[in-house]
């Protein structure tokens, strides 16, 4: 191992290399101290589609670990990864990026209670790298994540600020920080994520778990432009509105999440460039982790 180490550092001392290490999953980052922990749980989904009422899971990895609230990592747990028969073929080009077959998923049952109990009564936190999508396929399956507070490791923390611009995805943040692994594999994923949440973002210092769990605490509020004029939809992509087709029984409209300092710029913006009336009461509702990114939300 030592002249696998000596020869990549010589290659990378050239500049004209960069070696990536395969990632080697830890059982601790650090050492028990006396400091308080608390336990969150990563979770990533496989599934047969990107709609959770007509898709299926198909498979499902948890990892707990243990974290103080300076976000310092210290014990991770043994992992739950389990297959689920959809009960239908998985599309061809779900299989080519997962690997997972039907062969693979036959005749695998996954409970509800199972995962339940696997939760406890100890995790405090769920994360994942897209809330949006785990959280809502999760919740289906199982109540007890919606009584759970969720985080967003892509959307709460800010990488392109810290300079990662080739994306966001785990797979090329895990690039960028100089490892690789095996993506796309639910439980590979979630310790790819673990790892990146134990190291300093590299231009603000601070461990990117302790980014992540201030973004938790605060609470955001959600700006609905209900009945925005259809000539003026660009006008909101661009300042961050996505549309809500009202597929769970609400109204359609656009929206957008912020921070409470940015809600009354953001009314003063609907009031002038939008709705072009001074008298305008926005709609905003206030969200925290226990809520954000559900569909009960």
């Amino acid at each position: 191992m030592r002249d696998e180490e000596d020869m990549a550092a010589l290659l990378e001392s050239t500049g004209r290399y960069r070696v990536l290490r395969r990632l080697a999953p830890r059982a601790a980052y650090h050492a028990p101290d006396g400091t308080p922990t608390r336990r969150a749980v990563f979770i990533d989904l496989e599934t047969t589609g990107l709609d959770p009422v007509a898709d299926e899971i198909v498979e499902i990895a948890m990892v707990p670990f243990d974290y103080s609230d300076d976000g310092r990592i210290f014990a991770v747990h043994e992992s739950f990864a389990r297959f689920r028969d959809p009960g239908r073929p998985i599309p061809p080009e779900v299989s080519a990026m997962t690997g997972i077959t039907d062969a693979m998923v036959a005749g695998a049952a996954i409970e509800p209670a199972e995962i339940e109990a696997f939760l406890g009564d100890t995790a405090a936190l769920v994360v994942a790298h897209n809330c949006s999508f785990d959280r809502r396929f999760a919740e289906r399956f199982c109540p007890a994540f919606a009584h759970l507070p969720w985080a967003c490791s892509w959307a709460e923390i800010p990488w392109r600020e810290e300079g990662f611009v080739d994306g966001t995805k785990l797979v090329h943040l895990a690039a960028a920080c100089g490892f690789f692994h095996e993506g796309h594999r639910a439980v590979h994923d979630c310790l790819a994520g673990i790892e990146l949440l134990s190291r300093p973002l590299p231009r603000s210092g601070q461990r990117a778990l302790a980014v992540l769990l201030s973004s938790a605490r605060a609470p955001r509020w959600r700006v609905r432009a209900a009945g925005a004029p259809f000539e003026l939809r660009e006008s909101l992509k661009r300042r961050g509105y996505r549309w809500d087709p009202g597929e769970h029984g609400g109204q359609r409209a656009w929206f957008v999440d912020l921070p409470e300092s940015d809600l009354e710029v953001e009314s003063d913006f609907l009031r002038r460039e939008i709705y072009r009336r001074d008298d305008l009461e926005v709609e905003a509702r206030r969200l925290d982790a226990y809520d954000r990114y559900s569909d009960r939300s």
